[in-house]
């Protein structure tokens, strides 16, 4: 049997946990699927996976293997790429899904500049305040701001996201600029209704200080969460690619600024590797040219 198919199956079921999904997606039947994956332990010599009624886990063999294949995968992709879409013109319907306040803030205009590059393409953005499901709601790309990542899906890192304790210039002049980590104790906190919430961690000199909030005000959206500080109901902990011009106008002001909060990674997430259409390939790449560099573009003239 072909070893790039038998490869090519193995993968879709590690990532996808079943052999029916991965039937219907490589349009063969599950018998078939079966074949390959015994053709493929048999190559290997070893059992790759654990299947049950519930579930289907991989051995330590397979957890060995999956990386292999998906780069003799990767690197079959690669050259049908560079054979066949030479003189293609990006064409068809791609469905992106981000938090809003990113959307927001960077990734519509950026696809907005995207499409005027490629006209033939469309895309959906679809914002949400958690994590979608990128099988069951068929997204092609997701932009996650996170340092937990699932690893049975693709993640190219985009940029660095940073975030500011800052506070608007009224509750200050109300209730002063804390002089230290230990006067917060002292403030009242607008907070996310999850994430870290009511919990923030900074660097300082080389050290993570855990620094518990008192949360006055929860919200489970960034553009609330900025109103409410804005506002005067106290400090709150924001995204510089959301808040940098508030900062730069004096909208708000950064507290504490020796004390760092923990940055979180910004990556482009997909299914697989595989079967990448060209516009997802050349939206990955615009995106990566757009926000990446050693400092992300709406941090450069800020530090």
């Amino acid at each position: 049997m072909d070893r790039l198919t038998a490869a090519r199956v193995f993968v879709e079921v590690a990532e996808r946990g079943s052999f029916t999904q991965t039937a219907a997606r490589l349009e063969m039947s599950q018998a078939m699927v079966s074949r390959y994956l015994a053709a493929m332990e048999g190559w290997v010599g070893a059992r790759l996976l654990h299947r049950t009624t519930r579930r289907i886990t991989l051995t330590d063999a397979g957890q060995a293997v999956l990386s292999s294949c998906r780069q003799l995968l990767e690197l079959a992709d690669d050259v049908e790429h560079i054979a066949g879409n030479r003189n293609r013109e990006p064409e068809g319907k791609l469905r992106v899904a981000t938090s809003s306040s990113f959307a927001e803030a960077q990734l519509t205009t950026a696809v907005v500049d995207f499409q005027r590059l490629h006209a033939r393409v469309q895309v959906e953005l679809l914002v949400a305040d958690r994590p979608v499901d990128l099988v069951e709601d068929r997204i092609d790309l997701a932009v996650r701001i996170t340092n937990s990542l699932d690893p049975a899906i693709v993640a190219r890192p985009l940029a660095q996201c940073r975030s500011v304790l800052c506070a608007s210039p009224d509750y200050l002049a109300q209730d002063g600029q804390p002089a230290g980590i230990e006067a917060l104790n002292a403030h009242r906190f607008v907070t996310n209704s999850f994430g870290a919430g009511a919990h923030y961690r900074f660097r300082y000199r080389g050290q993570t200080v855990d620094v518990p909030a008192n949360g006055m005000l929860f919200t489970n959206e960034t553009a609330i969460l900025r109103r409410a500080v804005l506002a005067g109901a106290g400090l709150g902990m924001l995204p510089t690619y959301y808040v940098g011009d508030d900062l730069r106008t004096g909208r708000l002001v950064r507290v504490l600024a020796d004390f760092e909060p923990e940055p979180l990674g910004i990556h482009a997430v997909y299914l697989s590797r595989r079967h990448r259409p060209l516009a997802l390939q050349l939206l990955l790449d615009f995106l990566a040219q757009r926000f990446g560099g050693d400092v992300a573009p709406w941090d450069r003239n800020m530090l």
